[in-house]
């Protein structure tokens, strides 16, 4: 028995590459995670919370290099830590997805951060333009140039004609702004001397929690009602699409409660036994080129 050696395995030696990889993702991960919580609860200004989250993703691209550094290392070497590497990559990528997303859009979309379904007459914003802060966006439409790109990005984006009241559509706008958790900053109903009805609020990314500016115009038009709507970034000169996306379905869902209710305007004396004209969308594209002219 004294003759038998006793072997004594030596521990594997661990890249340290993979080992630091693996810090640093985990770092990005909750400096990110820090980020999106400042934003959302109003902890900071909207400018550090956003250097955090850009300082995160540097780290992020930072953990995904040391990464694939470890893993020709470990290759070549016979080291451990592949592990510790893979989650560095998943991470990683699991940060760096949500940005490479959007960089995709930055580059098919052109550079606007203010939508209206009226870009001759935009709707003015009154309550929300006293929320903006000096280092804001300017709370007034950008201009001509900004409408010729938005046509040709969003060509669906217009105008709502109706056949009922202002009164019924502004109710049904109302119904969807509080269906949606917007924070209602004022809303004016139609009233007897007043040329339209107004509804300013503030609506929220899903995930960084970003303070957007929508306002939705009723108008009375001697055919029925017309109904306008903006939405504006507080913050940056690009909203990767998000605010068209947001007019469309507000639009949209307009439409859809008035349809489910079935609402319509009372016939006049003279239209008295003649078939009601449903509620209609007028073509967004061609109203907006008939009000130019």
């Amino acid at each position: 028995m004294r003759a038998m050696t006793r072997l004594q395995l030596q521990p594997e030696a661990t890249s340290r590459l993979a080992i630091w990889a693996r810090r640093v993702a985990a770092f990005a991960f909750v400096a990110s995670c820090l980020a999106v919580i400042i934003v959302r609860s109003d902890m900071l200004e909207i400018r550090p919370a956003l250097a955090t989250f850009g300082g995160a993703l540097g780290m992020a691209a930072v953990a995904l290099f040391l990464a694939f550094a470890a893993f020709v290392v470990i290759w070549r070497e016979g080291l451990a830590g592949i592990g510790a590497a893979l989650t560095a990559v998943a991470v990683s990528l699991v940060l760096l997805a949500y940005p490479a997303y959007f960089a995709l859009k930055a580059y098919r979309l052109p550079w606007l951060y203010d939508i209206t379904t009226d870009p001759i007459d935009p709707p003015r914003y009154e309550a929300l333009a006293r929320l903006r802060v000096r280092e804001a966006n300017p709370s007034t439409y950008p201009g001509l140039y900004a409408a010729d790109q938005q046509r040709a990005a969003y060509p669906g984006v217009g105008p709502l004609g109706t056949n009922v009241t202002p009164q019924v559509a502004y109710d049904a706008a109302l119904a969807v702004v509080n269906k949606r958790r917007w924070r209602i900053v004022d809303a004016r109903a139609p009233q007897t001397g007043r040329r339209e009805a107004r509804i300013e609020a503030v609506a929220r990314t899903p995930i960084m929690g970003f303070r957007d500016d929508v306002m939705i115009r009723v108008r009375g038009e001697p055919d029925g009602t017309r109904i306008d709507a903006r939405s504006s970034s507080r913050y940056g000169a690009f909203d990767f699409g998000t605010n068209a996306a947001r007019v469309r379905a507000l639009m949209d869902d307009i439409e859809d409660t008035l349809r489910a209710q079935k609402l319509e305007r009372p016939p006049t004396p003279q239209a008295f036994g003649k078939k009601k004209t449903p509620i209609v969308k007028k073509d967004r594209s061609k109203a907006d080129s008939q009000r130019k002219r």
